[in-house]
C-alpha cells in the first residue's frame, strides 16, 4: 500500500480569495487534516474543552478570541500524531503574535512547516466579487450576480423570495476588511518569506487552474 507524504501547510489570502474551498481540495487530495479557524473554535467549544469553553465565552460576547486560548486550541489538535503529521492551516496565523506563537508550537511539537501559500488577487476583484453575493431572505440560498445569477433579477429561484445583500459584503465594509487585512498580513507574509517559505499563487483565475498551480508549488 502506498504511503501518503506528509504535508505541512498554510494557507493565507484575503477575505474573498477562496482560500477555505482551496485548502479543502488540497487536503482532500491529499488526506491531510483541514483545520479552519473558524471550525475549530466551533468544535471545541461544542466539545467543551476548558480552551473551547474559554472561547465560547469570546465568541458569545462578540469579541475576537485571545491568540493564547486560539494557540492552546491549534496545540491540542496537533498533539494528535496523525494530524501533524498532515495538515492544512486555513487563515491561521492572522496576527504576527499568532504566526511567532505558531513558531514556539511547531518547535514545542517537533513539526517542520512546508511552505505558507498565499492566494494572491487585487483588491478591485475582491470587492467586485463579494459585493455580487446576495441570498434569498426566505430560504437562504445563495447566489451571485457575477457568477450564478437568478433567473429573473432580484428574486430566488428556489421559492420565489427576495434576493438581499449581507450588511458585510457591502463595498465600503469590504473595503475597510481588505485594509485591516493588508495591515495583519503584510508582516506575516514577510515572516514566512524571510524563512524562505512563502508561496504566491495567482488566484484571479479560473478555480482548476489555482489548485494545478497549487499542487505544482507544493509537489
Amino acid at each position: 500500500m502506498e504511503t501518503q507524504e506528509a504535508l505541512r501547510l498554510i494557507f493565507l489570502g484575503p477575505p474573498g480569495s477562496g482560500k477555505g474551498a482551496q485548502a479543502k481540495i488540497i487536503a482532500t487530495r491529499n488526506k491531510a487534516k483541514h483545520i479552519s479557524t473558524g471550525d475549530i473554535l466551533r468544535e471545541a467549544a461544542v466539545a467543551g474543552t476548558d480552551l473551547g469553553l474559554k472561547a465560547k465565552k469570546f465568541m458569545d460576547a462578540g469579541e475576537l478570541v485571545p491568540d493564547e486560548v486560539l494557540l492552546g486550541i491549534v496545540e491540542e489538535i496537533l498533539s494528535d500524531d496523525e494530524t501533524a503529521r498532515s495538515f492544512i492551516l486555513d487563515g491561521f496565523p492572522r496576527t504576527m503574535p499568532q504566526a511567532e506563537g505558531l513558531e514556539e508550537l511547531f518547535g514545542k511539537l517537533k513539526v517542520k512547516l512546508d511552505c505558507a501559500i498565499k492566494l494572491d488577487v487585487p483588491d478591485q476583484a475582491i470587492v467586485e466579487r463579494l459585493t455580487a453575493r446576495v441570498f434569498c431572505a426566505s430560504c437562504k440560498t445563495d447566489f451571485n450576480l457575477r457568477t450564478k445569477p437568478p433567473s429573473q433579477s432580484g428574486v430566488c429561484d428556489n421559492c420565489g423570495g427576495p434576493l438581499v445583500q449581507r450588511n458585510d459584503d457591502r463595498k465600503e465594509v469590504i473595503e475597510n476588511r481588505l485594509k485591516v487585512y493588508h495591515d495583519l498580513a503584510s508582516p506575516i507574509e514577510a515572516f514566512y518569506k524571510r524563512r524562505g517559505l512563502l508561496k504566491v499563487i495567482a488566484a484571479n483565475r479560473g478555480f482548476d487552474e489555482i489548485t494545478h498551480d497549487i499542487l505544482a508549488a507544493i509537489s
